[in-house]
């Protein structure tokens, strides 16, 4: 008989029928491996516990008999509860299903029985959620993600089936020598412990194996993709004029920092190699990104090659265009603003003189990577506020040149598991102080019930002749969140202060609209301005001393962080108010934190333990791999070797064709693409 292996299609399974098929399908299973390798959710413990010892709320499960009657009575509307009275040795407490009528049939005064569920302690009650069948008990059984498609008894049965089936081969993708080195157990050890574990620390023990087998099948992706590009896609080394860029330095109204001079270095040295650079330049709001920008540009096109610097919104493309046009038209640098927003007629002379070359320098929105943008020569893209675009859109304006250079930057710093992880096939240029005479913000959480105390702080400093943000999260008002809406912030921010200019900006107003906006208060005609977090990023008006946000828990930490750079652009000591009254210990925690600290690498960390990997940036970023089993926190050390074993193993065998382990190896790595693209 011939032997079955991991990646045999369900479909060639005996007594998986057409109808079950489907339902494999359904779940996005369609070979041995994906129900295998698709672990438990969690693990039901049916281990009995003693009354006298039984933690309050804590999941149980009791053997006893049942001497009372099982009643029903009503609960409200389509509410019903189950109850009778359980004794168990010479106590007895008081047993609950909610909204299980059914289960009345399965009780009878006088039986013994096993119920599971949260025991309260103080009420000596248990609030139950099944009967356990007697062989469960003394287990930890599987609970997995089903979406009611199959039910768990006859999931388990099929997983239970496969186990028996002599006739399959469970292989180890982990190597030998690294299983030996780590202390890790074979394939089939830690999938017969995860599936149906007898302890908790059997689970625990194949937990370890599986959450290192998961990282290192991801490295191995990651570190293939940098092989290739490290290796296989060759550059075009461009040779900067060393002397124009000295004289573009050092005429700037200031010193680099250190770290400016050093990443700056680093991204030139970058495009002087013939291979492809892909560079992603983090630094803290504030940091000075913009003026690296500025010089890779002008190394670029002292080389005699046009760049390409792509931003998230209009507003941040025009604040790009305004300060990079003015540090390099005077080196006879051509640079243009393309957006959306301009006439057809504007467009058309655009895309004209990119394609003849006459612009070497374009920054603008999404408008730049549409078909009829064409470059004459682009050699440089330089993507701002990279997490904010996908991998393709970065891709389709990159395929617009040969062999292009790749910069990306971030003022959201990236925490350093996500950045193994994320980012692991890019090289990373941190800028790691701000520049000389920049004063830390002083930041202050506020209580909403303080308003007079934000009032106070606010008219001292307009009387100094500052400017103030007042930033609200919500454009109007909404059932699910009692938010203050940014329209009626404005009306009371204009009742407040009747003596001083207040603007309005959000989202919803046109690209025309949000420009007057913005150049009225860059040349003081708005001393307030009431906004949405449309301001977020980008925008640099130096005179802007104050940032006042309200409902501020409702933000992430990252988010709150970019924020507060706006302000603190000039030389002045800058003010920022999180205004805020947040009902969970998590929301209170962030407050205290973000009052606290303004080193945003912190923060990241921070925000990334509070809301989790995939919410890092205030919204779920596709980017950010999802593991079943591994979690990049806890699991970090983990993380590391596996990272560490997968670069050793590509060291020695790139192809993975020189043993037979390496060729599954790499089957599996390409069975596993084909799932990542379903």
């Amino acid at each position: 008989m011939m032997k079955k292996k991991l990646l045999t299609p369900l479909a060639e399974i005996k007594n998986v029928g057409p109808k079950t098929l489907d339902k494999f399908k359904q779940l996005n299973l369609s070979t041995i491996y994906d129900v295998l390798y698709s672990y438990p959710k969690r693990y039901d413990d049916y281990n009995t516990y003693d009354l006298m010892t039984i933690e309050d709320g804590q999941k149980t499960t009791f053997v006893g008999r049942v001497v009372t009657q099982p009643l029903i009575r009503r609960a409200g509307f389509k509410r019903t509860i189950l109850s009778f009275k359980l004794k168990i040795d010479h106590d007895i407490i008081m047993v609950s299903f909610f909204n299980q009528p059914w289960m009345k049939s399965r009780f009878e005064q006088g039986e013994i029985v096993a119920v599971h569920g949260s025991y309260q302690k103080t009420t000596q009650r248990l609030t139950a959620t099944q009967l356990v069948p007697q062989n469960y008990l003394g287990h930890l059984m599987p609970h997995y993600t089903l979406r009611r498609v199959f039910s768990q008894e006859s999931y388990q049965k099929f997983i239970v089936n496969l186990f028996k089936d002599s006739d399959l081969i469970i292989n180890d993708v982990v190597p030998l020598y690294l299983r030996q080195r780590y202390q890790l157990l074979t394939d089939n050890q830690l999938l017969r412990l995860m599936h149906f574990p007898k302890t908790k620390q059997q689970q625990q023990l194949a937990r370890r194996s599986a959450a290192f087998r998961e990282f290192f099948l991801f490295q191995m992706q990651l570190q293939e993709i940098i092989y290739q590009e490290s290796y296989q896609e060759v550059g075009i080394a461009r040779q900067y004029h060393r002397i124009p860029i000295d004289h573009f330095v050092a005429s700037l109204p200031f010193e680099l920092s250190s770290a400016q001079k050093r990443v700056s270095q680093e991204i030139l040295g970058d495009m002087a190699e013939t291979k492809v650079m892909h560079r992603l330049l983090q630094g803290d709001v504030g940091s000075g990104k913009t003026i690296v920008a500025a010089i890779s540009a002008f190394g670029a096109i002292t080389a005699g090659y046009q760049v390409a610097l792509m931003a998230p919104t209009e507003i941040l493309a025009q604040q790009h265009f305004a300060k990079l046009k003015e540090l390099l038209q005077p080196f006879g640098v051509h640079v243009a603003l393309l957006t959306g927003s301009l006439q057809s007629k504007q467009k058309q002379q655009i895309y004209d003189d990119l394609a003849s070359g006459r612009i070497n320098f374009v920054i603008g929105t999404h408008a730049l990577i549409q078909k009829s943008v064409h470059f004459k020569k682009l050699g440089l893209v330089i993507v701002d506020e990279q997490h904010r675009f996908g991998v393709n859109q970065r891709q389709r304006l990159i395929d617009k040149g040969e062999a292009v250079d790749l910069l990306s930057m971030t003022a959201t710093p990236i925490p350093r598991t996500l950045a193994m992880t994320t980012y692991g096939n890019l090289d990373i240029s941190t800028i790691d102080e701000l520049p000389q005479g920049r004063q830390t913000i002083v930041s202050q959480w506020v209580s909403p019930k303080q308003l007079s105390k934000v009032y106070k702080a606010m008219q001292k400093q307009l009387s100094q002749n500052f400017q103030i943000y007042v930033v609200s999260p919500l454009i109007e008002d909404s059932e699910q969140l009692n938010l203050e809406n940014v329209e009626a912030l404005h009306d009371k921010m204009a009742q407040q202060f009747p003596n001083y200019s207040v603007g309005l900006l959000h989202g919803k107003m046109t690209a025309d609209e949000k420009s007057s906006v913005m150049t009225a208060f860059e040349s003081h005609q708005i001393d307030i301005l009431v906004s949405t977090t449309v301001i977020e990023v980008g925008v640099d008006v130096k005179n802007a001393n104050m940032m006042v946000i309200f409902n501020a828990d409702y933000f992430g930490l990252s988010q709150l962080h970019q924020l507060r750079g706006r302000v603190g652009r000039g030389q002045t000591q800058a003010h920022c108010l999180f205004v805020s009254d947040p009902k969970s210990e998590t929301g209170k925690k962030r407050m205290q934190i973000i009052e606290q600290t303004t080193d945003g690498f912190i923060l990241a960390e921070e925000d990334l333990k509070l809301r989790g990997q995939g919410d890092l940036f205030g919204h779920k970023q596709s980017g950010v791999p999802q593991f079943q089993v591994g979690d990049i926190l806890k699991d970090y050390q983990i993380l590391v070797e596996a990272k560490n074993s997968a670069q050793e193993v590509l060291t020695h065998d790139p192809l993975l064709n020189r043993t037979p382990e390496n060729r599954e190896l790499k089957e599996l790595l390409n069975y596993l693409k084909t799932k990542t693209k379903d």
